[in-house]
């Protein structure tokens, strides 16, 4: 699956970004026909939880979206994937049923 990932007000590390890479991989494993995904990385300056993920999954005929703020940027990136991960299983059932 193709990633672009978008760091605002900072620069993200090659780390951080393969981190993002396997995760999304693994999304592959419940949905092949994956197209891409957009993720996008912000810097609050508000509190503890200030790292925001936001990932758009783009499937044939819809397009799967997760939002997630934490402490760390692996932290919400596991939570966004569990949130896409359950949208996807959604996905594939309202297309099998019909």
């Amino acid at each position: 699956m193709r990633v672009q990932v978008q760091s605002i007000h900072f620069d993200a590390d090659a780390k951080l970004i393969d981190f993002i890479q396997r995760k999304l991989d693994k999304l592959d494993t419940y949905y092949d026909r994956t197209i891409d995904a957009e993720v996008i990385l912000k810097l609050n300056n508000e509190g503890i939880e200030n790292k925001t993920v936001e990932i758009k999954l783009n499937v044939p005929g819809d397009q799967l979206f997760a939002n997630k703020t934490n402490g760390s940027f692996e932290a919400a990136t596991d939570h966004c994937a569990e949130a896409l991960r359950r949208q996807i299983k959604k996905h594939k059932d309202k297309l099998v049923s019909h």
